[in-house]
């Protein structure tokens, strides 16, 4: 057995940086935790302003989930099959929305959908609709490129041999690309999930904050502490519930990784 072992030879003295970047990582939430009023935390989340923002933002990040892999399991799927520089351009364009300002895409989404837009006759702006669109166009990317490269890294072997052996285009999908696939989608389907219910930027400018309409859980924290909706308390409770959503998609997205400890 070699001396680095399964630690490898990294300079002991990196550990001071890396601790320092750790520690700037985890103590902000600590600090969240720390002022949750546990006294009144379950009353602060089942606020009327409190339920209205949790519920709004579930319903919407599950449509817009729902419309992410109607859409985004396909364009994987084309992209992972394409050749390398369509496969490029298209993965490129995917992933302009992950390094976009998600004020910018509200304002795009804006000039799409506005009432002056390109598509502003269909009325979606500033409504529970806009919502739902404002998180599929941040949340979309996190499940096409999970997908795939998942679909990707699977190969085309299995394929080639099912269709050597008479299986149609649809089988190969259904009963092997897609199972193949399967933790790739269930860990983009869980981040794009998590992306949905977070969104704040693009909601904000494209779809407004009306509460029970258009005003999500980082909506109504954001308010909270500008003096308005629901109170502070409520605000940090609902905080520590998208922290706790947080982990509980890294939890999963761990438990569905390939060749993830058991």
């Amino acid at each position: 057995m070699s001396a680095g072992g399964a630690q490898g030879y990294a300079p002991r003295a990196l550990a001071v940086p890396a601790l320092i970047g750790l520690a700037f990582l985890i103590l902000p939430l600590a600090a969240l935790v720390g002022r949750v009023q546990w006294s009144t935390f379950v009353a602060d989340v089942t606020s009327e302003a409190a339920l209205s923002a949790l519920a709004l933002s579930l319903g919407t990040g599950l449509v817009a989930t729902l419309l992410c892999i109607i859409v985004g399991v396909p364009l994987a799927l084309y992209i992972a099959r394409s050749g390398p520089r369509l496969a490029a351009v298209l993965r490129a364009a995917v992933t302009v929305p992950l390094v976009l300002p998600p004020m910018v895409g509200g304002v795009a989404l804006l000039y799409l959908f506005g009432r002056a837009g390109w598509l502003g006759g269909l009325g979606l702006s500033f409504s529970t609709p806009a919502v739902v669109l404002a998180q599929t166009f941040v949340a979309l990317p996190f499940l096409v490129l999970a997908v795939e490269g998942a679909v990707r890294t699977s190969g085309v072997d299995y394929e080639r041999t099912a269709a050597a052996l008479g299986a149609g285009r649809w089988t190969i999908l259904r009963r092997i690309t897609l199972p193949l696939a399967a933790p790739g989608i269930v860990a983009g389907v869980v981040l794009c999930f998590a992306r949905a219910i977070g969104e704040f930027g693009a909601t904000a400018l494209f779809a407004g904050n009306r509460p029970g309409v258009t005003q999500t859980m980082p909506l109504a924290i954001y308010t909270a502490f500008n003096g308005a909706g629901v109170s502070q308390g409520a605000a940090v409770a609902l905080a520590l519930l998208l922290l706790a959503t947080a982990i509980a998609v890294l939890l999963l997205v761990r438990g569905w990784r390939p060749g993830a400890a058991r």
